[in-house]
């Protein structure tokens, strides 16, 4: 009786290992078409290489799906009412959690946090958050839990720095040999960054897969997943039917795909589709420097103004080009996760203007008045207009997508119709968003070698530093490493006197009607051509629990509670 006793324990013993030390059930599959070039956020300006970082690295504070400030590393979230942030708005303090440690099972100090800031605001780096750093006098640590950061000025909303996804804490000691043009050599701690969070890389190999598993030193409750596996490339489409389709993978980011075929997919019982809207706009922006590849290495290069774009400078052709655009039908291809949008700044509504919604009705006849008026006319007969004897032929590029290639096809009928020419162009997500400006220089966004390109982004919760990345000094220059926000080269210094009063305003109605006076001035520029507003959409599996959907954030902020 003994011998078959433990003949039937040994068994269930075996199968309880398997469940608790690994196994298929335990292993969380994440898709994104667009793979990660770096697991962080501060080499590459990727939603990509920010969200492979969030699973491992954590800010002091998130957004929830409500836009609201929850602490993370933070014990509280420091306010006027808390004592945290000061009466003069010249500092706010931020206290730690104690006993966090890093996934190597070091201790995190206040010193992390002064060195993350020292990182990125050192310019050699190539930080490209580093626009959130900016107006920071200093960064000190008052002791090894508590924080304070000192601005330049009154900062009316000071949780830029370190809140957020797209501004994670760093490890000093792991960085400490990593700060300024000594950053990109840095491979392994690049590749392989020491994170607080529930998971930890064990691999990452880049454009391909990221593989983690549970960090053992993880302050919270025990995560449920022994290894999660983040799988780039591939497309959209793809993505959605592993999920939805197979259930070979349990979530499926940013699906911009035909909504007939997602709701198709949907149907099949395995999943879910989650969207939400919040500040994101599909825009095309259009070149301000002349991209002629005759140039070499002056090539959309803004040369302080001395090298402008031969016709996109104009701008009645500019205007026309956005009065030619039908928005309604652009938005029919996002189906329920797109609206037509003629604001760049779409959310939060308390920032929203809405004085620009003349856009919503396509004008062709208009636009072709609009150009004749200005000379701009089709002198050769061939069909295409001409601006002081040069043709008015762009090329167009984005990343490659079938919703943004469907796009593409739109615009470039529209403006056949005007008599501008159109080369459509695109370019794998991984190497447009994330590659190396130099090595990729023909398919990066932020070195933009086209004349006309297309991409998402929003201004977040508080749009100031969105809308200081439209200033003339922040113009993306080869002596920056292109870093710059400004990718469209435009300056125009009514905006940069108007912003120049933002940083002062304390939150209120003053502030909200100047953000929407800047929102105007950037629209009616038509430098950036707003498309439509563009709710997240991903799915994951109906047996993933725990998701909770954000917009305002990383997807994977509370991957922690993620579990079967």
């Amino acid at each position: 009786m003994r011998r078959l006793a433990l003949i039937v324990v040994l068994p269930l013993f075996a199968v309880w290992l398997l469940l608790s030390c690994g196994g298929d059930e335990r292993t969380l599959t994440i898709l994104y078409w667009q793979a990660p070039t770096l697991p962080g956020p501060y080499l590459s300006g990727g939603t990509k290489d920010r969200d492979a970082g969030a699973i491992t690295l954590e800010p002091l504070a998130h957004y929830d799906p409500d836009g609201v400030l929850v602490p993370a590393l933070a014990e509280t979230i420091p306010t006027l009412d808390n004592g945290g942030v000061a009466a003069d708005l010249r500092s706010i303090t931020w206290s730690l959690q104690q006993d966090v440690k890093w996934s190597d099972g070091s201790d995190l100090t206040a010193a992390d946090v002064v060195f993350t800031w020292r990182y990125c605001s050192d310019t050699e780096t190539g930080c490209t958050a580093a626009e959130a750093f900016a107006g920071i006098r200093s960064v000190e640590a008052l002791d090894e839990h508590t924080v304070r950061i000192h601005f330049e000025s009154p900062t009316p909303y000071p949780y830029r720095a370190f809140v957020g996804g797209s501004q994670p804490i760093i490890s000093r000691s792991q960085f400490e040999d990593c700060v300024g043009a000594a950053a990109v050599d840095c491979v392994d701690q690049n590749q392989s960054p020491l994170g607080t969070g529930p998971y930890r890389i064990v691999s990452f190999a880049a454009d391909s897969e990221a593989i983690y598993e549970r960090n053992p030193h993880y302050r919270g409750d025990r995560p449920y997943f022994d290894q999660v596996i983040l799988r780039g490339g591939g497309s959209a489409e793809a993505a959605a039917r592993a999920v939805l389709g197979r259930g070979e993978a349990d979530y499926a980011w940013n699906l911009q795909i035909e909504p007939l075929l997602l709701a198709e997919l949907e149907a099949n019982g395995r999943g879910r589709v989650v969207s939400t809207f919040a500040d994101l706009v599909e825009r095309l922006v259009l070149n301000q420097a002349n991209s002629d590849p005759s140039l070499g290495e002056d090539r959309s290069e803004y040369l302080d103004g001395t090298n402008p774009h031969p016709f996109l400078s104009l701008l009645p052709l500019r205007q026309a080009m956005s009065m030619a655009i039908d928005r309604g039908q652009i938005a029919e291809l996002y189906g329920f996760a797109g609206r037509p949008e003629c604001d760049l700044v779409a959310g939060p509504p308390h920032y929203t203007s809405g004085a620009n919604n003349e856009c919503l009705a396509q004008d062709v006849a208009g636009a072709q008045r609009l150009l004749d008026e200005h000379g701009i006319v089709d002198a050769d007969g061939d069909g295409i207009r001409e601006y002081q004897g040069v043709s008015l032929r762009v090329s167009f590029v984005t990343s490659t997508n079938a919703i943004r290639q469907a796009t593409q096809a739109l615009v470039r009928d529209w403006w056949r119709e005007l008599g501008i020419a159109t080369e459509l162009l695109d370019f794998d997500a991984s190497v447009y968003f994330g590659g190396d400006p130099i090595e990729h220089a023909d398919a990066s966004y932020r070195r933009f070698f086209a004349d006309v390109q297309m991409f998402t982004t929003g201004g977040g919760i508080e749009p100031e530093r969105h809308l200081a990345d439209q200033r003339c000094n922040q113009i993306a220059v080869g002596e920056t490493l292109w870093v710059g926000g400004n990718v469209a080269r435009a300056c125009n210094p009514e905006y940069d006197l108007a912003f120049a009063e933002l940083p002062g305003l304390p939150l209120g109605a003053e502030r909200e009607a100047l953000v929407k006076q800047l929102n105007d001035l950037l629209v009616r520029s038509y430098v950036q051509i707003p498309l439509v507003s563009r709710g997240a959409v991903s799915a994951h599996l109906d047996s993933l629990k725990g998701v909770r959907f954000n917009a305002w954030d990383s997807e994977l902020w509370n991957i922690a509670e993620w579990r079967r």
